[in-house]
């Protein structure tokens, strides 16, 4: 880990007490799915949402929703709450994308929120070949565990130190998956620092900008259509995000 990344600090209590606004971006999203309805439509494949810390299906419902009826295979983690890597918890996960990959004949997309976009990332990396690709929602794989406003709720959940990092899950975090992976951040995530949650840009790999809250990311409407996006590309024809035209208005630049 660099040593930026070591020194970086939660966001703001400022930017924490705004996170209050996830409850306003939850009825921008009922509002925004006339709209959202023209974002681009899947061709079937499964694809696999894992939750935040101490959130569970529940909080991916309305996402999981949405991304089923643009035409995919969706499944939540089935795990209860995600309370860390306790005892069982990869084991399940890798199941569950054998499972998938499996029972549908095509690679999974895995789509991740918070801590469970961590977990996607490392799934990814233990299994490209089942993986097709990798979308995290405000997931800080790219700095310490302690830029963060909820290391010690995962400490108290888990009942493991935060700086904790079992290498056999995917080896280090901040490694890009070896699948094409899209990074969706907002710099005015009042729970993980930002900059922790950007994607080293590659021939496989981007960061989009949104401007939400943390715990509002999952649903916001401008973060749920660049994820139908993003999945709605063809298999092996991976390209960058188009910010042009109307989008330009939408999705700030991500290296400004």
């Amino acid at each position: 880990m660099s040593a930026t990344a070591q020194t970086l600090r939660p966001p703001s209590r400022t930017l924490m007490f705004l996170e209050a606004r996830a409850i306003h971006e939850l009825g921008a999203f009922i509002g925004a799915l006339p709209l959202l309805s023209l974002a681009p439509k899947g061709d079937g494949h499964p694809v696999l949402v894992l939750p935040g810390l101490v959130a569970s299906d529940s909080s991916t419902r309305p996402l999981r929703g949405f991304l089923r009826n643009h035409g995919y295979a969706v499944c939540g983690w089935r795990q209860g709450r995600n309370l860390g890597l306790r005892e069982g918890v990869q084991r399940a996960m890798l199941d569950l994308v054998h499972e998938l990959n499996d029972t549908h004949g095509r690679k999974v997309s895995l789509v991740g929120w918070s801590l469970g976009g961590v977990y996607a990332r490392q799934l990814a990396k233990m299994m490209p070949d089942r993986v097709r690709f990798v979308i995290t929602l405000g997931s800080p794989f790219a700095s310490s565990p302690k830029a963060t406003n909820a290391w010690r709720v995962y400490e108290m959940a888990s009942g493991r130190r935060a700086d904790e990092q079992d290498h056999r899950f995917g080896g280090s975090l901040a490694e890009p998956p070896p699948v094409p992976t899209t990074a969706i951040f907002s710099r005015t995530d009042g729970i993980c620092a930002w900059q922790g949650c950007v994607e080293k840009t590659s021939a496989f790999a981007e960061s989009i900008e949104v401007e939400s809250s943390h715990c509002g990311m999952g649903h916001h409407p401008a973060a749920v259509y660049a994820v139908a996006d993003r999945l709605a590309q063809p298999e092996g024809k991976w390209a960058p995000f188009d910010r042009s035209g109307w989008r330009s208005l939408v999705y700030p630049d991500p290296n400004r």
